[in-house]
C-alpha cells in the first residue's frame, strides 16, 4: 500500500508540475502556426525525459548519492564547474521566464503591470521556500497545479480530428516558415528535456531517503507521471490549433494565448487560464530555485535539505535566494515575457549536452548504480538523446536569430 501510495503521489505531482510556462507557450505557438504538425516535437521530448527522469532516480536510490554529488565525485571538481556555472546561469534565466509567466496571469486579472508583480511572485515563492519542507513544496504546490487539467476538458469539448491529430506524431516537413517551425520544434525540445528536472527529481529521491528496493516504484513514476505531463503539453496544442488557426491568430504575446479557453468555456475559460498558467509557473519557480540550490550545494559539498532550518543549511538558502533575487531583477526591467520564454528554451536545447552525456557514463558506472546499470535499451536510448542534443546545440542558437 506504502508502494502504491508513492507511485499515486509521484504520478500527480507531475501531472501538477509538468506543465510550466516553457511548455504551455511553446505548445501553443506550435498549434497556432502550425496546427497539429508539430506534435511529434513534444512526443520525442516525453519519450526522451521518461528515459532521463527515471534514470536520475535509478542513480540517487542506488548510490543514494543526488545527480549532481555523483557529477563532482565521478568527474572533479574542474569538470563539474563547467555544468554547474552553465546550469545555475541558465535556470536564473528559466526562473525569470516562469515568474514573467506568474506575473502575466495575475496583470490579467487585475491589469496591474506584470513587472510590478515580479518582486512580489519572488518573494511568495522564498517565503515558501524559506518556511516549508520538501514534501509540502513536492506535493502541495503541485497538487494545486492539477488545475492545468482543464486543458484536456477543453479537448473533448472541442471534438479534434483524432486521425489528423495523430499524423502529427509522425514528424514532417513544415508547409510554411521552415526557420519559425524548426525553432518552436528546438523550443519544444529543450521545454520538454529541461535538465533541472533532472537534478530536481534526483535530489528529492535522497530527501524521501529513497534505497534500491524503490527501483521499481520509480521506474513507474517516472513512466507514468511523465507521460501525463507529456499529455497535458500535447492538450495545450491541440486546444491552440482549435482555436488560433481558424480564426487567423499568430502568437507574439503571452496576452494572445489567454483568450485560448474562452470559445469553449466563456467568460470562466479566461480566469481558469489565467489560474492555470500562474500555479503552474508558481511550482515550477519552486522547482527551479531548488534546482540550484541542489547543483550548487551539492557541488560544493555543503550541507543541503529542504527539509532543515535555513540557518541549518544557511550557503543552501543563501542560493536559492540569489537565484529568486536574479529571476526578480530580470522581471522588473519589464523583458517580454514571451521572448525570454522563447530564448531561455533554446538556450536549454543548445546546454543539453553538458547535462546529458556525464549522466551516460555514470549510468554505467558499477561504482554509482552496481547491478542496477542501464541496460542495452537504454543506452542506446540515451545514445539517441546524447545525439539529439548535440544537434540541437549547433542548430538552436542559429534558429533563435533566424526564426524568432
Amino acid at each position: 500500500m506504502k508502494k502504491l501510495l508513492e507511485i499515486t503521489l509521484g504520478i500527480v505531482t507531475s501531472i501538477g508540475g509538468f506543465l510550466e510556462v516553457g511548455s504551455l507557450a511553446t505548445s501553443a505557438q506550435a498549434g497556432a502556426a502550425f496546427g497539429y504538425q508539430l506534435l511529434w516535437a513534444i512526443v520525442l521530448g516525453t519519450v526522451c525525459l521518461i528515459f532521463l527522469v527515471e534514470m536520475s532516480g535509478r542513480l540517487a536510490a542506488v548510490s543514494k548519492q543526488p545527480l549532481a554529488g555523483a557529477m563532482r565525485e565521478r568527474f572533479g571538481y574542474p569538470f563539474f564547474l563547467i555544468p554547474l556555472v552553465a546550469m545555475s546561469l541558465l535556470g536564473v534565466l528559466v526562473l525569470a521566464s516562469e515568474l514573467g509567466g506568474l506575473s502575466l496571469a495575475l496583470q490579467l486579472v487585475t491589469g496591474i503591470s506584470f513587472p510590478w508583480w515580479a518582486p512580489l511572485g519572488a518573494f511568495a515563492a522564498w517565503l515558501l521556500l524559506w518556511k516549508g519542507t520538501f514534501s509540502v513544496i513536492e506535493k502541495g504546490a503541485s497538487l494545486f497545479g492539477l488545475i492545468t487539467l482543464v486543458f484536456v476538458v477543453a479537448v473533448f469539448r472541442l471534438h479534434p480530428d483524432w486521425t489528423r491529430a495523430a499524423a502529427g506524431a509522425l514528424p514532417s516537413m513544415p508547409r510554411h516558415e521552415p526557420m519559425r517551425y524548426w525553432f518552436i520544434a528546438v523550443s519544444i525540445m529543450g521545454a520538454s528535456i529541461a535538465p533541472y528536472l533532472l537534478y530536481f527529481y534526483s535530489a528529492g529521491a535522497v530527501e524521501d531517503k529513497w534505497n534500491e528496493t524503490d527501483v521499481p516504484v520509480n521506474r513507474v513514476t517516472a513512466t507514468l507521471g511523465m507521460l501525463f505531463g507529456g499529455a497535458l503539453s500535447i492538450a495545450v496544442l491541440v486546444v491552440a490549433a482549435l482555436v488560433f488557426v481558424p480564426r487567423g491568430i499568430r502568437i507574439e504575446r503571452f496576452d494572445q494565448i489567454a483568450p485560448m479557453l474562452t470559445p469553449i468555456m466563456s467568460r470562466w475559460g479566461f480566469f481558469l487560464f489565467a489560474a492555470a498558467l500562474g500555479i503552474a509557473c508558481f511550482g515550477a519557480m519552486l522547482e527551479i530555485a531548488l534546482s540550484v540550490a541542489y547543483l550548487v550545494a551539492q557541488g560544493f559539498g555543503w550541507k543541503w535539505t529542504e527539509d532543515a532550518r535555513p540557518r541549518d543549511v544557511a550557503r543552501f538558502s543563501l542560493v536559492y535566494t540569489a537565484t529568486l533575487i536574479g529571476g526578480a531583477l530580470i522581471g522588473i526591467v519589464g523583458v517580454d515575457p514571451l521572448a525570454i520564454t522563447l530564448m531561455s528554451m533554446a538556450l536549454t536545447s543548445a546546454l543539453l549536452p553538458i547535462a546529458i552525456v556525464p549522466f551516460l557514463i555514470l549510468m554505467n558506472d558499477p561504482h554509482f548504480v552496481g547491478k542496477h546499470g542501464n541496460g542495452w535499451i537504454s543506452n542506446t536510448v540515451v545514445c539517441a538523446i546524447v545525439a539529439l542534443a548535440f544537434v540541437l546545440a549547433v542548430v538552436s542558437i542559429p534558429l533563435e536569430l533566424m526564426g524568432s
